[in-house]
């Protein structure tokens, strides 16, 4: 089994993210053991990015911090190498946009991920009809790519956002950017049943998640939830101390995701 299959094998799963290198890329470590001392049974890691057009307030001034502490493409690979050696059984998932993933060529980028234990990636702005781009690189490396599917993500379009996806489909709950707004769950119950009929990958449900009564509620009837801007919020809030607010969170997050288990 991958590492995904072993996570998302347990029941619902708790997807967690916070920005590379912000505050620092030396105490993003710590920010990452206390996302899995919490009970995250997925990492996200985002790598920085001058224009992170998905992104609400929240993110952007993660990545403002992160590019501001000087954090580099490599420092990202050093981070999530590490990270595996110290969590070999966690799935670390890299999100984030196309020009730092290609600009030297997407075999250079695949490879960095193969080698640094990267189990999927995430690249916000390159669509299925581009796959081209990265997605033969990366599967020929055994990363995942990951897909996002939508609001608007029709019965037409499905397809085309499943074929050659892997390790999970990442529903975006709303249409906007992240952390802003919490889509009704009605519209999620419907969205993930609907998807679930034609996945054969695990669905998790991101996009403006931020408390364990909203993460509980998803997790009834997703596979697994995202959390980002709450937790990189308290990064925000409490810089290089952050690691020990973080597992806070994060345990109560994943209390509410995983007591979905078996109901």
């Amino acid at each position: 089994m991958t590492r995904f299959e072993q996570a998302f094998a347990k029941g619902p799963a708790l997807v967690a993210f916070v920005t590379g290198g912000d505050p620092t890329p030396d105490a993003t470590a710590a920010i990452l053991d206390a996302l899995v001392e919490g009970g995250a049974d997925v990492i996200e890691l985002g790598m920085p990015f001058t224009d992170p057009m998905a992104d609400g307030p929240a993110i952007q001034r993660a990545n403002l911090r992160s590019l501001g502490a000087g954090t580099t493409t490599a420092d990202i690979f050093a981070i999530a190498a590490a990270f595996r050696a110290r969590h070999p059984q966690v799935p670390l998932v890299l999100m984030g946009y196309a020009n730092p993933m290609i600009t030297r060529g997407p075999e250079w980028f695949a490879a960095e991920c193969a080698k640094a234990g990267v189990d999927g990636v995430i690249c916000v702005d390159i669509p299925p009809e581009e796959d081209p781009e990265l997605g033969p690189a990366l599967r020929g490396a055994g990363v995942a790519l990951i897909r996002l599917a939508t609001p608007t993500t029709d019965a037409a379009r499905l397809p085309a956002v499943l074929e050659g996806s892997s390790g999970f489909l990442y529903y975006v709950s709303v249409a906007g950017i992240t952390g802003m707004q919490q889509a009704a769950q009605a519209s999620i119950d419907e969205a993930v049943a609907r998807i679930k009929q034609h996945a054969k990958i695990p669905v998790a449900v991101g996009f403006g998640v931020r408390t364990p009564e909203q993460a509980a509620a998803i997790a009834k009837v997703a596979d697994g939830v995202v959390v980002g801007s709450a937790l990189v919020d308290l990064v925000g809030q409490h810089g290089v101390n952050a690691a020990g607010p973080v597992r806070e969170l994060t345990r109560a997050l994943a209390d509410a995701v995983h007591s979905a288990r078996g109901e």
